[in-house]
């Protein structure tokens, strides 16, 4: 038997691993200062790149991919070298991937405070660096592929069967997801519209959660759980069944984002089925974790970094079981826009994600720097204070979403509303979203002692930078005497894994997303809904451009409640110019698709000058800049003819007069300003914006004029 002699590469796991500490802080304070600007307005400093709308944003692409993607390849290159014996099929390739993720996450901090947004979650970046992510995840799946392909270990552990789902379907999802039209290098519009749109960007958003969040993680989990444990994976059965099921069903749960929305029911349903059906494969990967511990539990009560798994695992178990309870109807109908969904989200993100990272870079460290943890001390406070940390922001936010939901729907016994101001539920709020902010803080500090204990174990030991191992050579022309299993088929060919994974991903999808590409009759069209004007285009992009989407939605529900406030329900035909769709997903402000010709135009001037003027007790932030900001005329052609190319009838005629056509509407919108005591130049963004919103929901008439309140 030939033994060949090699090298671990941990400078790539070293590099992410600091880049993974770096962004987490980033991430994370981003995250403190968003959810304190909902408690002090102030802290959006009257300036447009520190506003809430931008920041989001921000916030949520900094923790996914540049804080959780960095720890994810963290744990990937480190482990797939050892579970494959073999290092990483080409160091240079190693480095193209890195240098390359955190150049996109540099364009992503750069672009999302100027405001270049598409506005679709976790999928804001503009369509140059959608192309970079495209390219940089190539890289990545090349150089894994290819140790797979390089291997000295006969069998592909389970670990690695995640790993590749993860490849294939995060590559799926985002390429389809991303299909745009390119005005200039810094605009696009979304080459779906409306309903078509929204179950596109949320079969994707479901599923970068379910395989950017948890189908890596699992893998990392079946990988360095039994690593710090030293037990084996407590069962080989379910982890096949858990995997294939869980690839499976996931991909077809987006839909339950959806519910009482203008999607057609059929696929509402399909969306509800598979994320009932959902909870079996992922109680089954969690279950067969905790019972890897088995045996193993006082080690548990010794072990920081086992505790850590402990409660990541807890957490998934927890976020796994209240996604199938919070896509039944009756569950949805209470909790959906309110921040019961933030706790749901931040359980899943601070718990599972969060902390398995932490027990990851607690066990990588001390061992690439050959040492001990310099402080079990100050690594158990971590623990401690991120637990807390969880807890202060989580118990919060399901409180809030109870009541904000209940107020909602809240009647007096004469029929009326018991809460027609929107605003009473938003100031009841505030003092949730102050814990919640002093949960974030604590998680932050815990992070913060993370690093510093780590660095001081980085700085007592020596680096290993190449870790020298051997194995023998991989005989491919061998048999192994026995019971053959039949999945020993996948395990032993990874292309084939490889393929066989795309085709289970992607059945769900094409169920779903052709029909509504392909057949009119799923969204009927309204003869009165018209296109936007060029002025109101050119506002929508501005309320895009502000994020505005982050707390308000366009989507008026079939309920009693959000009839008699907002007016008429919304239909699927209201939608079909939208370029991206903006049905939101959280209303820390009212829904504003019937908000058109509700206000005289003097309100909206005043109430984006100085929200609190009009609302008194809003924590909406000024937008003091769009009076002065001069709106340019330069790009509007350019949209309008890009979003005909889309299907929009724009006709020649209104893409060639569209400055003239702007300048007229906004001469309308200044006069009414003027008249109602209100002086502004017409060339000024406010008016475009105004424009828009009061355009919203004009099309169709209301059975009822609703005052917005």
């Amino acid at each position: 038997m030939q033994i060949e002699h090699f090298h671990y590469d941990n400078k790539i796991v070293r590099n992410f691993g600091i880049a993974t500490m770096i962004f987490g802080v980033v991430g994370m304070l981003v995250g403190v200062t968003v959810a304190f600007q909902l408690v002090f307005p102030q802290l959006n400093f009257g300036i447009p790149y520190t506003s809430f709308g931008r920041l989001r944003p921000l916030h949520t692409n900094a923790i996914i991919f540049a804080f959780v993607g960095n720890a994810i390849f963290m744990g990937i290159y480190h482990s797939l070298q050892r579970l494959c014996k073999a290092r990483m099929f080409s160091d240079l390739l190693s480095q193209i991937h890195f240098w390359g993720w955190q150049a996109i996450i540099a364009a992503a901090a750069i672009t999302l405070p100027l405001g270049m947004t598409t506005s679709k979650e976790y999928a804001e970046l503009e369509w140059p660096i959608d192309i970079a992510i495209t390219l940089v995840w190539v890289v990545f799946g090349i150089n894994m592929l290819g140790t797979i392909l390089k291997r000295r270990e006969r069998h592909i552990y389970v670990a690695i069967w995640f790993y590749i789902a993860t490849w294939v379907t995060v590559a799926m999802l985002h390429i389809v997801n991303s299909f745009e039209m390119p005005v200039n290098f810094f605009k696009s519009y979304s080459a779906y519209a409306g309903v078509q749109d929204a179950l596109v960007q949320w079969w994707y958003g479901h599923n970068a959660v379910a395989f950017f969040l948890t189908t890596p993680f699992l893998g990392l989990m079946y990988y360095y759980l039994p690593k710090l444990s030293n037990r084996p994976v407590y069962s080989y059965k379910l982890s096949i069944l858990h995997f294939w099921t869980l690839i499976f069903i996931y991909i077809w749960a987006g839909p339950h984002h959806l519910l009482y929305s203008s999607l057609p029911d059929w696929v509402q349903s399909l969306g509800v089925v598979f994320s009932i059906m959902l909870i079996a494969p992922s109680w089954g990967g969690g279950i067969n974790g905790l019972l890897t511990l088995r045996g193993a539990w006082d080690k548990v009560r010794e072990d920081t970094r086992l505790k850590f798994m402990v409660v990541a695992i807890t957490a998934y178990l927890m976020a796994t079981f209240e996604g199938p309870l919070l896509s039944l109807k009756n569950v949805n109908a209470i909790a959906h826009f309110t921040d019961w969904i933030v706790a749901h989200v931040h359980v899943g993100g601070l718990g599972w994600n969060g902390f398995m990272v932490f027990a990851m870079l607690y066990y990588l460290v001390p061992k690439m720097w050959q040492t001990e943890v310099y402080s079990k001390k100050l690594m158990n406070f971590h623990f401690w204070i991120g637990t807390l940390g969880i807890l202060f922001y989580a118990i919060p936010m399901y409180w809030a979403g109870f009541t904000a939901g209940l107020m909602w729907k809240d009647f007096n016994p004469d029929g009326t509303l018991q809460y027609p101001n929107f605003l009473e539920s938003v100031t009841k709020m505030i003092p949730f979203y102050a814990l919640r902010g002093i949960g974030g803080t604590m998680y932050l500090l815990g992070t913060l002692v993370m690093i510093y204990n780590l660095w001081m174990t980085a700085r007592q030991g020596s680096f290993l930078a190449n870790e020298a191992a051997s194995a023998p050579a991989l005989e491919t022309n061998t048999t192994v005497a026995g019971h053959h299993h039949w999945h020993k088929i996948f395990e032993r060919k990874p292309l084939l894994l490889t393929a066989v994974s795309l085709v289970v991903v992607a059945i769900g999808g094409m169920i779903q997303i052709i029909p509504m590409l392909t057949v009119d009759e799923n969204i009927p069209t309204i003869a009165s809904v018209k296109p936007y004007t060029a002025l109101e285009l050119e506002g929508r992009d501005l309320y895009i451009r502000e994020g505005c989407v982050s707390c308000h939605t366009q989507l008026v529900r079939p309920f009693r409640s959000e009839t008699e406030r907002y007016g008429e329900f919304s239909k699927s035909g209201e939608y079909i110019y939208d370029h991206p769709f903006l049905w939101g997903s959280k209303r820390t402000g009212p829904d504003l698709q019937r908000v058109g010709k509700k206000y005289p135009d003097s309100w909206h001037y005043h109430h984006m000058r100085d929200p609190e003027s009009m609302s008194p007790g809003s924590i909406m932030p000024k937008y003091e800049w769009l009076l002065e900001n001069p709106l340019s005329f330069t790009l509007t052609k350019d949209k309008l003819a890009t979003l005909r190319k889309l299907g929009v009838p724009y006709t020649e005629e209104e893409i060639a007069n569209a400055e003239t056509s702007m300048k007229e509407q906004a001469k309308v919108i200044v006069d009414n300003l003027q008249k109602q005591g209100v002086k502004i130049d017409p060339d000024k963004e406010i008016v475009a914006m105004i424009a828009y919103l009061q355009r919203l929901g004009t099309d169709i008439k209301n059975k009822e004029e609703v005052t917005m309140k």
